[in-house]
């Protein structure tokens, strides 16, 4: 039975679908104002590793990812580089859809625009006004809020009061009969492009942020799905805002609500705000795709992260181990028989069921595979064949299998340069081996330093040595 930590109870709970062998599940995705940097990409990682558990496990998953491409940021940051803001929206998709593809995140079922949504926005809150929970501002603005004091559960979400929360500061408050209320429907100012509106029963316009993803969740999944997730930061007033909104339409929306924790640089959130952010681009110019994922995976995804490039450097080096393993076990026997009749072990299924537990999950991987490298070095061939097929198995279900065709132009200069790099150390094994051969010892020892002061390892196999960073 999978177990799921809900943040909307604070406890965890045992997964059950609304839908007998399906599963339901609605991601948050990014407000494409500018280029991905790694605290973006966690999200889509951590919750592609749900939907791979929840597909191993048998469900057949409905996973929907959508894309914020209208937005106050987005305006405003098309206008400073003087562009349409459109043209923006979509070049920072590219990018992002290009980050996802570097790290592995599969494709979602679908990944809506919310810019395609419009009408069902329009719809929900006319919903919204003729059930008494949104109201038309009176000040001429054509904005329409929530009424947050008109649903008596506001606030269920995150556990807060009405009183307790601060102003929702998304548009001019003189509108609003409170200061919480928050935006449905933002009248066109005459400083905003005219593409940037659409018509409506109060006016040209266009959206607040949160009736986008009730619009999109409701059109795709249905008015009640099983899980809900995003980003921590979202919880409020995001999500409350959402479920709400969602509600108060006659929607019983999510089952379930999971939130991953942040990644922070020097104690802080990353974001480009603050300064700090790191681009997946820049990030990949020193280390893989699937590097990188490694390092975000092996975090368990309600843990916070801080970042830095030398614990990122133990994260790839750790992983260079899983791969060393597996490019010796399929030289032992043949890619042809590797994981015949191989199974998950149990301690990983078990991890994975209990929220996701990755950290103790890749403990599981690393201890296989060192009882692989104990059996290469007895020549047990069946053995190796078995625990290699298992490897492989959990590096499937974390998106890490190094002989996935998806990380084939990842490794391809990698593969080149190991090529040219094998032809070096060879020839300086085979130097070793002359001097071993004449008993100099101290010019074998030195062949021996001279590749570990670079990084590579030696081990003597009655093969002959093999080589590895």
């Amino acid at each position: 039975m999978i177990r799921l930590y809900d943040t909307a109870t604070g406890a965890v709970r045992d997964f059950v679908p609304l839908q007998e062998g399906k599963a339901s599940l609605y991601v948050c995705g990014l407000t494409v104002q500018s280029e991905p940097h790694v605290g973006h990409v966690r999200s889509g990682v951590n919750f592609d590793v749900l939907q791979r558990w929840l597909r191993h496990r048998g469900l057949e998953v409905t996973f929907i990812r959508n894309v914020t491409d209208i937005d106050d940021k987005i305006l405003m940051k098309a206008a400073d580089q003087g562009r349409p803001w459109y043209n923006l929206a979509y070049d920072m998709q590219r990018s992002l859809t290009n980050a996802y593809e570097a790290l592995n995140v599969a494709a979602p079922t679908y990944e809506p625009l919310a810019t395609g949504h419009v009408p069902e926005m329009v719809e929900i809150i006319a919903t919204l006004i003729d059930n008494g929970h949104a109201y038309a501002a009176t000040d001429g603005s054509g904005d329409v809020y929530f009424d947050v004091r008109s649903w008596s559960s506001y606030g269920e979400l995150t556990h807060q009061r009405v009183e307790d929360m601060e102003a929702a500061a998304d548009a001019d408050p003189r509108g609003k009969r409170d200061p919480r209320d928050f935006a449905l429907w933002k009248g066109r100012k005459e400083s905003e492009p005219e593409t940037a509106s659409w018509p409506s029963p109060w006016g040209r316009g266009r959206p607040g942020w949160h009736i986008e993803c009730s619009a999109m969740a409701g059109k795709y999944l249905g008015p009640a799905f099983d899980i809900h997730g995003g980003g921590l930061d979202l919880r409020f007033p995001h999500h409350e805002n959402e479920l709400a909104q969602s509600r108060a339409a006659g929607r019983p929306f999510a089952s379930y609500w999971m939130h991953n924790a942040w990644i922070t640089t020097a104690g802080e959130k990353m974001s480009k705000s603050l300064g700090n952010s790191l681009t997946i681009p820049a990030v990949l110019d020193r280390f893989r795709g699937i590097e990188l994922r490694y390092y975000l995976v092996s975090a368990h995804y309600r843990s916070h992260v801080e970042f830095s490039f030398e614990a990122l450097e133990e994260a790839a080096s750790a992983f260079r181990r899983i791969e060393s393993f597996v490019d010796r076990a399929v030289e032992l026997m043949g890619p042809e028989d590797a994981g015949l009749g191989s199974e998950l072990p149990a301690a990983f299924v078990a991890a994975m069921d209990d929220d996701l537990g990755t950290p103790a999950a890749i403990a599981v991987l690393h201890d296989t595979v060192r009882e692989g490298n104990r059996l290469i070095a007895d020549r047990d061939v069946d053995a190796v064949q078995a625990v290699l097929g298992s490897v492989v198995l959990m590096l499937d279900v974390l998106g890490l299998n190094p002989a996935d065709p998806v990380w084939g132009s990842d490794r391809g200069a990698d593969d080149r340069l190991t090529g040219v790099v094998d032809t070096l150390v060879r020839g300086l094994l085979d130097q070793r081996a002359a001097a071993r051969a004449a008993k100099d010892w101290a010019a074998a020892d030195a062949v021996r330093d001279q590749l570990k002061a670079a990084g590579v390892e030696i081990t003597d196999t009655p093969d002959g040595p093999k080589w590895s960073v």
